[in-house]
């Protein structure tokens, strides 16, 4: 078999194992969805969102849903995958993969599509609730679902390769939750996700643009906020160019990371 056609057999065995695993469908299938309905409901009394005075007012639930897919794609790859692969690491499924013809790409491609899969049915199912049960209008214009696309794919390939990478971090699969999930967190809280991002001190926006996630969320604001709110922006504009490099510059880190670090077994096993 080639390396393509077991990295394909590979994205269905993933994707089955990752659905029969409760806790991986929760903290990073559901958890976006969960977070978007509780900040609509709690929110929602406080009024609309604006830009400032004179400008289009949004709900609650619109302003958070870009935030909320740009966490979907954190989740799904960088811990959904560091978390899964230090377990693997632990229990001796890497030691055990690496005695037979599979080789790193092919298990490389099973993750990836993997995330890309669940990745693509979460931003769904946020869509979907977000326009029925939230009343979220969503955008008709081709130009904003085409920047979603690539923002989309950019954004889940550079978190499958982080998080690969950042699974060689924990030493073992039960530490791996306590070492990645503050990580995701607090990437989460600087990002734009959980707070205002033009309300951040300045210092606090400038770490977060070194990391993907504030790009993800920015490129996705662009999508489904109105242009008024690009003024809330770093600069008073999408910098959908910037959002690009940014993504490109991580993808090629993580890629790079991950094949220096990966091991079938850790060097101090």
């Amino acid at each position: 078999m080639s390396i393509v056609t077991l990295g394909a057999s590979r994205v269905r065995y993933e994707t089955a194992s990752y659905f029969r695993t409760p806790d991986a469908v929760f903290f990073t299938f559901l958890f976006p969805l969960i977070m978007l309905g509780i900040f609509t409901t709690a929110f929602s009394s406080s009024g609309d969102v604006s830009a400032g005075p004179g400008t289009t007012t949004i709900s609650v639930g619109a302003y958070y849903l870009p935030g909320m897919l740009a966490a979907g794609m954190l989740l799904s790859g960088v811990q959904n995958l560091a978390v899964d692969i230090a377990g693997e690491k632990g229990d001796g499924t890497l030691k055990r993969l690496g005695g037979t013809p599979l080789s790193p790409v092919s298990y490389f491609l099973g993750k990836i599509g993997q995330v890309f899969v669940t990745g693509i049915l979460q931003a769904a199912l946020l869509l979907l609730v977000a326009g029925t049960l939230f009343g979220i209008a969503l955008p008709t214009e081709p130009s904003k679902w085409l920047t979603f696309a690539w923002v989309f794919v950019l954004g889940v390939i550079t978190s499958a390769f982080l998080g690969i990478a950042l699974s060689a971090l924990p030493r073992s699969g039960r530490s791996a939750t306590a070492v990645v999930i503050p990580i995701v967190l607090i990437l989460q809280f600087i990002s734009g996700v959980y707070l205002q991002f033009y309300l951040l001190p300045e210092w606090m926006q400038n770490i977060a643009s070194i990391f993907p996630l504030k790009w993800m969320a920015q490129g996705m604001r662009a999508v489904f906020l109105p242009e008024d709110f690009q003024t809330l922006e770093v600069g008073g504009t999408w910098d959908l160019g910037a959002v690009a490099i940014a993504l490109l510059v991580w993808l090629v880190i993580g890629l790079v990371l991950s094949r220096l670090t990966f091991r079938w077994i850790r060097k101090d096993a």
